[in-house]
């Protein structure tokens, strides 16, 4: 199975970097997870948010691949407990599907991407900077794998 990270936004800090591949470094192979950078559109004066947005959302679709389950990591979305996040990447690898997450840019995402999504998902009620959702989520996601394989990395 492959996870998808399709994330708005580039040149992040080297933290950011460094945090996202250490997580996605110690995946198993048969479980890779890919993360795809996507450039913001252009910013100005007169720019309009939502416009701004509707531009991010159109660059998503066209990225993610025919088949993909789409997961949209919105804050108004369900969140997780650690294990409860394990059973839900469980289902994923069972269902035999590829899976995308979509992460937004600093307005979020377009409401077609919302549209698109079979899920919506909040790592947390918190507002968080936007770079340190990609550590998190990294983190998550391969906690969420030891717990499906018994490994000691995650305690209760």
């Amino acid at each position: 199975m492959r996870i998808t990270v399709f994330a708005m936004g580039t040149r992040m800090p080297g933290w950011v970097y460094e945090g996202v591949d250490e997580y996605t470094r110690r995946m198993p192979r048969e479980l890779k997870v890919e993360w795809r950078e996507l450039p913001l559109p252009q910013r100005g004066k007169r720019s309009q948010p939502e416009q701004l947005v509707e531009k991010e959302g159109e660059q998503i679709l066209r990225a993610i691949p025919d088949g993909d389950r789409v997961i949209a990591l919105d804050v108004r979305g369900k969140s997780f407990s650690t294990p409860g996040l394990a059973q839900k990447l469980n289902d994923w690898q069972m269902s035999g599907n590829n899976v995308s997450l979509l992460i937004g840019g600093p307005d979020g995402l377009a409401d077609a991407c919302l549209q698109r999504a079979e899920m919506h998902w909040s790592l947390s009620d918190l507002t968080l900077p936007h770079p340190l959702v990609r550590v998190l989520l990294a983190e998550q996601l391969y906690r969420a794998w030891t717990i499906t394989v018994n490994h000691p990395y995650h305690r209760d």
